[in-house]
């Protein structure tokens, strides 16, 4: 483990050794603790981005042309169905 040196207002160092008294702990520890989950979170975060990112099924699923199902009647006509939402601005 290495030391470090932090300057911090005397305002947040006083809340600081409050909070880590109320946990049981040390200031040093609950520092040491913040930033081994801020480098868990933000490890998490990079993964699932290069996933995202990686997942060729999106940009398939994106490029893919939209096909119309029209319903006809035996004689032609488009028979009765479902009403069609883009008509009205619906997405």
């Amino acid at each position: 483990m290495k030391n470090v040196t932090i300057t911090v207002e005397d305002s947040v160092l006083e809340w600081a050794r409050i909070e880590a008294a109320r946990r049981g702990t040390s200031v040093s520890r609950m520092l040491g603790d913040f930033m081994a989950e801020m480098q868990r979170r933000e490890d998490t975060y990079e993964r699932a981005y290069l996933a995202w990112r990686t997942d060729e099924r999106t940009w398939q699923a994106a490029a893919a042309p939209a096909v119309k199902n029209t319903v006809r009647s035996a004689g032609g006509k488009r028979a009765a169905g479902p009403k069609d939402l883009s008509d009205e601005g619906v997405a």
